[in-house]
């Protein structure tokens, strides 16, 4: 008897081929629920939820049963059953016997398999299973986002066997399914790079080239993106006439892989420009993705862990094949209330399982319940998330979409895993994840993340307390077993007033640790009176008396220890180093060490790095209630401000020394600011504290700290700028101006204005930067401050640049010069010369541009600024370009290239290679025109620069003069 149950088209099942009679439609869909998971139980709530979405009847349940019973009486005798089972219910049957299973397992053999022609005939087979017009039931959430996995799964198959048949030769068979495929699927680059690579074969690569002009404009407008470097790769190879893949060696040689192919890649990603996981015919990574760092983020695991044993194996389930999870992105989301376990029970898990993440694993926290009340923006958590995976300086997007789809690229194909620690809900969650079914997802929360069930299918696992049991294990492995045997009963009172709360336990146990002959009994009575100075204190567990751990564990401590406790209760960061420590508590950092370790020992402090702590947030919310109550805590904080303000000051000139400084009084006593030793110091002191400075700022203007306020304000920028932090340069740049309003303080004013008009303009809302930039100019000139006039005439330069408006750039620019004349401000007076300079040679003024940046370039190498003598060296190799002079002109881009790359500005790096592009091209150099195109191509590919520019190059190397 030849059994087949149906899911890839119409619900139905066969006995020798005569269907059989499995009742309505809604009976027929539980059915396929059950066989999607077959032989795993699966819970009658999500049964409900697979059935009728948001909306079942009253009496799903009852009805669901009646659906299950008749089943049961006509699967029987097929040889399939249904039967109940703790979690749910499981339909046990022989997984050949359902076309879904027996698909994905061809699939999976031929992914494996070591012969391509034994691996195309698999995936003939598996795409055999599907009809060639399958019925759409009717919709519920579940089954609509089911019906798209498995489209998604059939495309892949498909797109497998055709980077096969390619390797074989046989692209005249594929054009017209491929051109199909194309038009259904306009910015899949896997199904482009085959039709490019088909096309070509047949002799028709201006077909070929016109495919990727399609798919480059609508990724740009689409999604922001650009092509994924591998499908750059085979647009440029078919530039050069370059061999091919498939094309000069035989079938099947290494290497000759399609971009975006390999197995497991599947379809319908942006990027498609990595393989997938397991072996299978010529597996390739792209090579930009093989250098990517290994990132290693996990903060340490628990030292002592115990329980949690179901747990630990739902986790497990994100192990299983992709096939398993229907080709989407494997989620846990652990929820409970605050000192639960949530962070340990992930981060456990975590370590026992990094043999199966060999390419890294990513940790944020997302602080959605600081004692604050800010969590972490997703604009910070993205740029976090793209800095961990290598993304260079200066190649981050501006545009959120397009650093979420640059972070999916990078994490294409890749066995990461990623661990969102305290989130907020499901909104800050969803543009973090990956769109790649090789990574694991975990994400914690307080909060009940059903968005991502509904969105991700993810699973949900609840934490409770700790069973009686594994609570007495806990304490027992931290104090030993003959410490609690001999005080039975004052052990047992210890785990009553912890209510199974691990983070309970482990601060009590830490408290007894240190006093090994302290009896149990008598910390009892400790902590019974210990309690009630902490109302507003809520773990969300009304069985444990949190109140009186911490308040007990800190009246233990030792009094600098107690001193310094409270004081970290004022750093709003996500974290505090060794320096900023010892300035809240006004002390020298070797004793401030002693105080912080004896912390980690009792377990009110976390060190998650060399130097640098962190608490959990019932701990911070505790000790900011202490020190709510201490008069110092004022001066501790101020101390504070003014160790992260001097710092920062003086990192952010050795970032841009020829910067306008602002004036600041003397440090506090005690505040210890710390001066970076150089350039790079700078920018690593920066990055290790960007989150606490930008939360520091708002902290600061809470606390009516005006003039710190805005002082902590201005000294950001340079930073935030070159790192391409538009959302939080603005978001402090307002909160400085707001501080300097208060103090009626119009010269931060007008530098605030100033800069918001700069991260407008760079962001491309010019009608707000023209707004800020007139209001600073108003400003400066009621002040009669000329240098600030100056500065604010040469950034509505460049804004009018930007609006295409090169005459009225070319009069703002002739005003800064004016003024930086007036006040003898040289460094000024440089910059506006080489503006000019280059305005005069877009205007077609050449001989009076060349005048203008040579005089810019004497005075800039007088003063030492290199960044501006980059600028300008491009600046009169354009106007020498111009007048014919090409050797001059190519030597001149070369030393703006040498200093560009020195201080690692990408995009002036690829403005010059297109202008030495165009120098070798006017002296009838067209391969090192090309040559230069292609790598300032490759740039703003780079940093997400998808405007003119890039449409201008992509011109140039499709139609060489």
């Amino acid at each position: 008897m030849a059994v087949e149950f149906c899911l890839l088209h119409t619900i139905s099942a066969q006995v020798d081929g005569r269907e059989v009679d499995l009742g309505h439609l809604r009976q027929r869909q539980v059915l396929a629920a059950l066989l999607v998971d077959a032989n795993r139980p699966v819970s009658v709530e999500r049964l409900i939820d697979r059935l009728w979405g948001e909306r079942p009847p009253q009496r799903a349940a009852t009805t669901l049963y009646s659906y299950l019973s008749r089943l049961r009486r006509v699967i029987e005798p097929l040889g399939a059953s249904i039967s109940r089972h703790p979690h749910g219910y499981v339909c046990e049957v022989d997984p050949r016997t359902v076309d879904l299973h027996r698909f994905r397992d061809l699939v999976v053999r031929a992914r494996s398999a070591e012969d391509d022609t034994h691996a195309a005939r698999l995936l003939t087979e598996a795409l055999r299973l599907w009809p060639s017009d399958a019925p759409a039931e009717p919709d519920t959430p579940w089954f609509n986002a089911l019906r798209d996995t498995l489209e998604g799964e059939r495309l892949g198959a498909e797109l497998d066997l055709n980077d096969l048949l390619l390797r074989q030769g046989r692209e005249s068979e594929l054009l017209a399914p491929l051109r199909l495929r194309a038009r259904e699927h306009p910015l899949d680059e896997r199904i482009a790079a085959q039709l490019m690579l088909a096309l070509h074969r047949q002799g028709r690569t201006p077909q070929a080239l016109e495919v990727y002009r399609d798919i480059t404009r609508l990724l740009d407008a689409e999604l922001g993106l650009a092509p994924s470097p591998s499908l750059r790769r085979l647009h440029q190879d078919l530039l050069m006439g370059a061999p091919l893949p498939g094309t000069d060696g035989p079938a099947g040689a290494p290497g000759d892989s399609l971009p975006g192919s390999g197995p497991g890649t599947g379809s319908g990603s942006a990027s498609g420009s990595a393989s997938g996981e397991g072996p299978g015919p010529s597996p390739v990574v792209a090579p930009e993705v093989a250098r990517l760092p290994v990132p290693r983020q996990l903060p340490p695991p628990p030292p002592v862990f115990t329980g949690r044993g179901r747990a630990m194996a739902e986790l497990d389930r994100l192990l299983e094949p992709p096939s398993a999870h229907g080709g989407t992105v494997p989620i846990a989301g652990i929820g409970g209330s605050g000192g639960i376990g949530k962070t340990c029970l992930a981060l456990h898990w975590a370590h026992q399982r990094l043999e199966e993440f060999p390419e890294g694993q990513l940790y944020l926290n997302l602080r959605g319940f600081e004692p604050s009340g800010t969590p972490t923006t997703v604009a910070s958590a993205l740029r976090d998330l793209l800095d961990s995976l290598g993304a260079p300086e200066g190649s981050v997007p501006t545009g959120l979409n397009a650093q979420v789809g640059l972070y999916r690229s990078l994490i294409q194909g890749r066995r990461i895993l990623v661990i969102l620690d305290n989130a907020r809900d499901t909104e800050q969650v969803l543009p973090l994840l990956p769109g790649s079914p090789t990574c694991v997802v975990i994400v914690t929360s307080r909060h009940h993340l059903a968005g991502l069930v509904t969105t991700h299918g993810a699973r949900l696992l609840t934490l409770g307390p700790l069973s009686t049991a594994d609570a007495a294990s806990l304490l027992t492995r931290r104090l030993g077993r003959e410490r609690l045997r001999k005080e039975p009963t004052a052990a047992a009172g210890l785990l009553q007033l912890c209510g199974g709360l691990p983070l309970a336990i482990s601060i009590i146990a830490a408290r007894a640790a240190v006093h090994p002959t302290f009896p149990l009994r008598a910390l009892i009575r400790d902590l019974h009176g210990a309690g009630g100075a902490l109302d507003t204190l809520d773990a969300g567990d009304d069985s444990a008396d949190l109140r009186a751990v911490f308040a007990s564990s800190y009246g233990a401590l030792s009094e600098p220890a107690r001193r310094l406790f409270p004081l970290l209760g004022l750093h709003a960061g996500p974290d505090i180093g060794l320096a900023a420590a010892a300035a809240l508590a006004g002390a020298a950092p070797h004793e401030v060490s002693r105080a912080l370790t004896e912390l980690v020992r009792s377990h009110l402090v976390t060190a998650h790095w060399p130097n640098r702590y962190t608490m959990h947030d019932l701990l911070s919310a505790y000790a900011a209630e202490l020190a709510a109550a201490d008069p110092a805590s004022r001066s501790a904080f101020e101390r504070l401000v003014d160790h992260y303000l001097h710092t920062a000051h003086a990192a952010d000139r050795l970032l841009s020394p020829h910067g306008e400084p602002i004036a600041l009084a003397p440090a506090l006593p005690g505040a210890a600011p710390v001066r970076p030793a150089d350039h790079q110091g700078a920018l690593a002191w920066f990055a290790a504290e960007r989150a606490v400075l930008t939360s520091l700022v708002a902290q600061a203007r809470h606390t009516e700290l005006h003039a710190k306020t805005w002082q902590l304000a201005a000294v950001l920028p340079t930073f935030l700028a070159r790192r391409g932090l538009w959302d939080e340069l603005t978001a402090t740049q307002y909160a400085g101006l707001e501080a300097a309003t208060a103090l009626a303080d119009r010269s931060y004013q007008a530098r605030a204005h100033r800069e918001l008009g700069n991260s407008c303009c760079e962001t491309g809302r010019f009608d707000e930067a023209h707004a800020h930039l007139e209001q600073a100019l108003t400003l400066y000139q009621e002040l009669g401050d000329t240098v600030g006039q100056a500065h604010t005439h040469l950034n509505l330069g460049w804004l009018w640049e930007r609006r295409g408006d090169q005459q009225r750039g070319l009069e703002h620019d002739l005003l800064a010069l004016d003024r930086f004349e007036a006040a003898d401000h040289e460094t000024g007076r440089a910059r506006a010369l080489n503006a000019a300079g280059w305005d005069h040679a877009q205007l077609g003024k050449y001989e009076e541009a060349a005048d203008f940046c040579r005089e810019a370039l004497a005075l800039q190498q007088h003063l030492g600024d290199r960044r501006g003598e980059a600028n300008t060296w491009d600046s009169l190799g354009y106007a020498l370009q111009h007048l014919g002079d090409h050797r001059q002109a190519a030597d001149c881009f070369l030393r703006s290239l040498h200093l560009n790359e020195e201080l690692g500005h990408q995009y002036n790096q690829a403005e010059t290679l297109e202008h030495l592009g165009d120098t070798h091209e006017a002296g009838g150099d067209t391969a090192a025109a090309r040559a230069a195109w292609r790598r300032a191509a490759d740039l703003l590919h780079a940093i997400g620069h998808n405007d003119a520019d890039l449409d201008r190059l992509r011109t140039k190397l499709q139609n060489p003069s």
